[in-house]
């Protein structure tokens, strides 16, 4: 009998990925995690019976994620990651020998055993003798940081369930207040196809929008995400996401990517017209 894990994308869309064995199960204070070993994604880590991510094509997400803001940024030294505890993120950073301190800031502390144990090859990233690990509230966090990150990345994926304080208007408000006056956030933007998750993209928008002077979002196809279509959210204090990138300068660091490219990154910000009209309405 073949098991499959299903993962409801609306009241009449699904996605069904079959399944060879479970690898790991437990409740913790936040969430359930479940972890499956499947043969077409590799390892899939689910949240609450949703895909966070998977092995094969998490590289997507840590990459647009992670090398659009430094590729912008000349001077990333301090950044604070929110969420991010299976260490994706904090394993791009680690490729950025500038970056002098990483503080991640992740609630759910089974979270990231069943990410070491499963999925060591992100996991190594909070390893780094850089990273400071901090098991609290990503939102209380901020509210005690002013003027300390050159970059801050919301690496949460819930803006409903434990993690919905970190969607609010007094959280962008708190990350402009703990950036530096170049700092740059980056966060994840949610999919705008079905109708359903349209209004948290517009809502998203609106807040960043009315709190940094610079806003830009720009997208990427990560299999696995509803539609097969994910955005992300670029806020700025100064720089331009596409006028001060800096492509001769990112390539001499020579790092190796399986997604991201300067060419990439600029046409990841050519949106299609229902993506801009959706946005646009939201900037008055």
């Amino acid at each position: 009998m073949d098991f499959w894990v299903s993962e409801m994308h609306t009241n009449n869309v699904k996605i069904s990925i079959r399944v060879e064995q479970q690898l790991f199960s437990a409740q913790s204070e936040f969430q359930r995690i479940d972890i499956f070993e499947t043969p077409e994604f590799g390892k899939v880590l689910t949240s609450n019976g949703n895909i966070i991510f998977t092995e094969q094509d998490e590289f997507i997400y840590d990459e647009m994620i992670v090398h659009v803001p430094m590729a912008v940024h000349p001077r990333v030294r301090n950044v604070l990651v929110i969420g991010g505890g299976d260490g994706g993120v904090a394993r791009e950073l680690s490729y950025y020998g500038e970056i002098e301190h990483i503080d991640v800031v992740e609630p759910d502390q089974l979270f990231v055993y069943a990410c070491r144990e499963h999925f060591p090859e992100d996991a190594n990233g909070l390893d780094d003798a850089r990273v400071s690990m901090y098991y609290e509230d990503g939102l209380k966090f901020l509210r005690s940081r002013q003027d300390a990150y050159d970059l801050i990345i919301n690496d949460c994926t819930d803006p409903l369930g434990h993690a919905a304080g970190l969607f609010t208007k007094e959280f962008y408000g708190s990350c402009f207040q703990a950036l530096h006056e170049d700092g740059i956030m980056v966060y994840q933007h949610g999919s705008p196809f079905y109708d359903e998750d349209e209004d948290s993209c517009r809502i998203m928008h609106r807040k960043a929008y009315r709190s940094f002077p610079i806003n830009r979002v720009y997208q990427a196809h990560i299999p696995t995400c509803p539609a097969g279509y994910w955005l992300f959210g670029f806020a700025s204090r100064k720089y331009h996401p596409i006028k001060d990138m800096d492509a001769k300068r990112w390539k001499k660091r020579e790092i190796k990517t399986s997604y991201y490219t300067t060419n990439l990154h600029m046409g990841a910000f050519m949106l299609p017209r229902y993506v801009e009209d959706l946005l646009e309405e939201e900037e008055v």
